[in-house]
This record gives C-alpha cells, sequence and structure tokens, in this order.
C-alpha cells in the first residue's frame, strides 16, 4: 500500500472535522499540542474521537505546534 491514499484519506478526515465542527478540532488541536490549559471547561469541548490511530494529519498538525510554540 502506498502513503498516497494513506495520506489522502487523512486529509480529507481533517478537513471535514474542521468544516463540519470548526470549535471542536481547533480546541482539540490546541489542548493536545499544549497551548490550552488544562481546565475542565475546555475539556467539553476536546474530542478524543478525531485522536484515531489513522488521522495522521491532527497527528501531524499537534506535533508541528509542540515543536514551535
Amino acid at each position: 500500500m502506498t502513503i498516497m491514499p494513506l495520506m489522502f484519506r487523512s486529509i480529507v478526515r481533517l478537513l471535514t472535522s474542521l468544516v463540519s465542527q470548526p470549535a471542536a478540532s481547533v480546541t482539540t488541536i490546541l489542548y493536545y499540542s499544549g497551548l490550552l490549559p488544562r481546565n475542565l471547561n475546555l475539556e467539553r469541548l476536546v474530542r478524543t474521537e478525531f485522536l484515531d490511530r489513522e488521522n495522521y494529519m491532527f497527528h501531524f498538525l499537534i506535533n508541528m505546534m509542540r515543536c514551535f510554540w
């Protein structure tokens, strides 16, 4: 299996989550990258279903934000 179908599927999943649930997607990315404080009110917006193993672009964004901020 080549990497292109995996990345395409991951990009589509990232874009659909950003379009359908923008606040939850951005909050989840910022929360797991360490840019948001650990707060119970913010944890309501965090969606752990975005962090499954095959969502490579979501993990990539989180890791890039951890490195640069």
